[in-house]
């Protein structure tokens, strides 16, 4: 199984990105799929997570701004974000794992990431003010 990331890489503040994911040996449409971020020295965040039925939760440090999607087709993942923030810089990590990994409740909880199994490597995306 691989997850390939790619969109990356620096943006204004105020502005966007487009985030994307590739799997390969692994099909996202009955998977539990997420995006994660990562700013050193602290804990990983799961900022968006979706699964299999549709159902999206979004952490309220990207409520309103951002945006998860798949291409069941084409199987990939894609995070939007808008109205960047310097604090929204870290490293965006996507993740996926069997369908029930995904959490059943109204909120992502800390220490979501501990229950994926597959990650991509990461990127660095700077929002420069």
């Amino acid at each position: 199984v691989q997850l390939v990331e790619s969109g990356g890489g620096s943006a204004q503040t105020g502005g966007s990105l487009r985030l994307s994911c590739a799997a390969f040996e692994f099909n996202m449409r009955d998977a539990c799929m997420a995006w994660f971020r990562q700013i050193p020295g602290k804990e990983r965040e799961g900022i968006a997570t979706l699964d299999s039925y549709g159902t999206i939760l979004y952490a309220e440090s990207v409520m309103g701004r951002a945006t998860i999607s798949k291409d069941n087709a084409k199987n990939i993942l894609t995070l939007q974000m808008i109205t960047l923030k310097p604090e929204d810089t870290a490293i965006y990590y996507c993740a996926a794992a069997q369908d029930s990994a995904c959490p059943y409740s109204d909120h992502i909880p800390r220490g979501f990431y501990e229950g994926m199994d597959y990650w991509g490597e990461g990127m660095l995306v700077t929002v420069c003010s």
